[in-house]
């Protein structure tokens, strides 16, 4: 993370300029907010994005994250005008502790992650819909690559389009700015579910209850095994995820899991592992 959890024990007072978000029950929503600019990230937005999912992180007292947008468009990738021009806007954060890399900052989360898609997705927008654990699209959006018509390529969209889907598939979606309907989408796995837009919203609610029936802290423990496996060599996988095992039996969840199973009650999750982080 790029900026440390004192940093981002509380989100900003005065609020962001680019995003707004809100807290309810235990679920963080981050929505994109420069729909003027078709949700174009530019440095003071991707900041903005930085510290609040890391405020997202840090948090025990969220479990769940959902990324959605305002206007049309979920997002339209990078604006390629600030890569071009000195932008001196001040941000409305502390300077993240370095380059923000947003499908890096993406799979650093270990909390399960939504995407409200409600528009259309182009370019670097994928490592938005691609780095969360569920993406829930309206059947209207579309999806597109179009980085090679301006001399340019996804690099960071392919790394995260190659954990989803056949390298084939991925690369092509790279190398021929295909349009892609929502539907299609599904189909190659970077959606995985599509919905008319009135019932875009209770789709996304529907996830978000079920989700919460089940022990965020076991959640967290499995995300967190599943990034730091592919930093690991293949003969030390198995003793990691035996060690995380056990140190998930440990946690305040996991008592009461068991509990509450032999009780014959609903559990009551705390959510808390931070004696294990």
């Amino acid at each position: 993370m790029l900026y440390t959890a004192q940093q981002t024990t509380n989100l900003p007072e005065t609020g962001f300029r680019y995003l707004l978000t809100s807290l309810d029950e235990h679920v963080l929503t981050i929505t994109l907010n420069r729909p003027e600019k078709k949700n174009a990230l530019h440095p003071p937005m991707l900041a903005e994005l930085a510290f609040a999912l890391a405020h997202a992180q840090y948090n025990p007292a969220i479990w769940l994250v959902v990324l959605t947008a305002t206007g049309d468009t979920f997002c339209a990738g990078m604006d390629l005008k600030s890569l071009t021009t000195d932008s001196h806007e001040p941000l409305s954060v502390p300077d993240p502790g370095g380059p923000v890399r947003l499908g890096e900052l993406m799979q650093q989360l270990d909390k399960p992650t939504i995407a409200h898609v409600q528009g259309s997705v182009y370019a670097g927008g994928f490592l938005l819909v691609a780095g969360c654990t569920y993406a829930v699209a309206v059947e209207s959006a579309v999806f597109s690559l179009p980085e090679v018509k301006r001399g340019l390529f996804p690099f960071q969209v392919l790394a995260l389009l190659l954990d989803l889907m056949p390298a084939r598939k991925a690369l092509d979606l790279c190398l021929r700015a295909q349009v892609l309907a929502a539907a299609d989408a599904q189909t190659i796995g970077l959606v995985t579910e599509v919905t008319s837009a009135d019932q875009l919203n209770a789709s996304v609610t529907r996830l978000i209850d079920e989700l919460k029936q089940f022990s965020p802290t076991a959640m967290q423990f499995g995300l967190r095994a599943r990034r730091h496996l592919k930093s690991l060599p293949s003969e030390q996988q198995q003793a990691y995820l035996h060690e995380q095992f056990v140190q998930l039996q440990q946690t305040p969840d996991a008592q009461e899991g068991m509990a509450a199973f032999l009780e014959k009650r609903s559990p009551i999750w705390s959510g808390d592992d931070s004696a294990f982080r």
